[in-house]
């Protein structure tokens, strides 16, 4: 387990698949004297890597990222390292996500358009294990769930499953099942098993429209 040293600053890994987007991010978090960008991903699955190999305390992750997702990567993350804080960075203002993000193991969820303004304190705040919700969504979270409790709803559920999602994500952005078997090492007909089952429950026709609903939950960019 990886303890932040009294003194040391906060040792970050920074994981966005735009390069422009990290450099901004890593300006601002660098001009911190408490926090460091130490390693830096341009998917999730580098990012998961990363953690594994690196002696990091926070790891910063966008949600829409090739191979693996800033959300499936927080799963990941998690698992293998439960000490590790995890900050979800966003364009989207998505009450799902939000929900989906603590789900996943994030303590917070850092809106791009406000970055420069909340990114380091949502930062220190992980540090202190503390949660962090950006202060336009608090107003609004508490006031869905109030509507929701008064109408007898439950909360959010997931739509698909974790392993549907993986595969989602692979099928739009443009793989074979033959491929995304070999990546997740499970057999072409598994995969065509998992797509079948999801343009059932998802009430759609086919790859396009997968691709369509894809973009629309923020597993790929448009």
């Amino acid at each position: 387990m990886t303890t932040q040293a009294p003194g040391r600053a906060a040792r970050i890994l920074l994981a966005d698949d735009h390069a422009l987007v990290r450099r901004g991010v890593r300006l601002i978090l660098d001009g911190e004297p408490d926090l460091t960008v130490v390693a830096e991903a341009g998917d999730g699955a580098e990012a998961v890597a990363l953690a594994k190999s690196e002696e990091i305390d926070l790891a910063v992750l966008d949600i829409a990222m090739p191979r693996l997702t800033g959300l499936q990567a927080a799963r990941e993350l998690s698992r293998l390292r439960p000490d590790l804080r995890i900050l979800i960075l966003t364009m989207y203002d998505n009450e799902q996500y939000f929900f989906e993000a603590l789900k996943s193991g994030a303590s917070g969820y850092v809106l791009k358009s406000v970055a420069d303004r909340d990114l380091v304190e949502a930062c220190r705040a992980a540090m202190r294990d503390e949660p962090f919700i950006y202060p336009g969504a608090i107003t609004t979270l508490i006031r869905r769930y109030l509507d929701r409790a008064r109408e007898g709803d439950p909360l959010p559920e997931r739509a698909i499953t974790e392993r549907e999602e993986e595969i989602l994500k692979l099928v739009a952005e443009g793989h074979t099942s033959k491929e995304i078997g070999d990546m997740l090492v499970i057999s072409a007909k598994t995969v065509e098993r998992h797509r079948a089952n999801l343009l059932q429950k998802l009430g759609l026709r086919d790859r396009l429209e997968l691709t369509r609903y894809a973009i629309r939950v923020g597993l790929i960019e448009p």
